[in-house]
């Protein structure tokens, strides 16, 4: 029997009816698939029987990695390596369909990694991702919320997000303390323009790093309290961090490009 590692964040998913639902989120047959994290190949099983063109899983368990190759042999390849260390450009030449019931020590860190690193178009065409529920409240949060932050900016930048369901932790083996949503992202048509993703993190970081404090403190940071820029995009600096729609932020690092260029 496979015991969940802890230090992996692991919590396989077992249900039958949620295994499905996953799978039909998006038509897939004849679709290039990559499952982040397919631990005991549950989910992988239910994607084979959509009949896709190729599947690649990505799973840092030694042991599971074995296990995976030894039951699905020529039907998947397995990836034995952290996700966090691979380059997806390079696994094939065409668009993935990407599934994953992502580690929750290390999701956000994945989601950003991908945006962040999204330079040359999008290597994907879905992402169906299962996170923490709060973590996904916080992806999907619209601004004058309490749950808006750097989170909800990064991942409403390049993509469109709709939360499919919540699972409850009887879902899943062993049972996590709380309760998962799971995620489908789509990449926009019509993105914002900004040279550096890193610059967006950093506008991000110093707004939100005191999130309950008003605005003045963190522009006079990154604009030297420029009249003009407050003037153009009509921001009152008596409002916090929460208030400002995602546009602004990106319209905000546009600008904080061009002073520095």
């Amino acid at each position: 029997m496979i015991k969940a590692k802890k230090s992996l964040g692991q919590n396989f998913l077992i249900d039958a009816n949620i295994l499905e639902r996953i799978v039909n989120v998006i038509q897939i047959k004849e679709k290039n698939i990559l499952e982040i994290g397919p631990g005991t190949g549950a989910l992988t099983s239910c994607i084979l029987k959509k009949n896709p063109k190729k599947v690649i899983v990505v799973e840092k368990d030694k042991n599971l990695a074995e296990t995976l190759e030894q039951n699905f042999r020529d039907e998947v390849t397995v990836i034995n390596k952290d996700i966090l260390e691979i380059d997806e450009h390079s696994l094939i030449n065409e668009k993935f369909t990407v599934f994953g019931n992502l580690p929750y020590n290390i999701s956000t860190e994945i989601l950003s990694k991908w945006i962040i690193n999204l330079k040359d178009g999008f290597w994907f065409d879905h992402l169906v991702l299962m996170f923490q529920k709060e973590v996904a409240n916080r992806i999907i949060s619209k601004f004058n919320t309490s749950t808006y932050g750097r989170l909800s900016i990064l991942a409403n930048w390049k993509l469109k997000i709709v939360k499919i369901c919540d699972i409850k932790p009887v879902s899943f083996s062993p049972k996590p303390k709380v309760d998962s949503s799971l995620l489908l992202f789509t990449p926009k048509n019509k993105i914002f323009k900004i040279e550096d993703p890193k610059n967006l993190e950093k506008v991000t970081r110093v707004f939100f790093s005191h999130r309950r404090k008003m605005l003045k403190k963190p522009f006079n940071q990154l604009f030297n309290g420029d009249q003009k820029i407050l003037d153009k995009f009509k921001i009152d600096l008596n409002l916090r961090p929460q208030n400002l729609d995602f546009e602004t932020y990106y319209q905000l690092t546009s600008e904080y490009e061009n002073l520095r260029s």
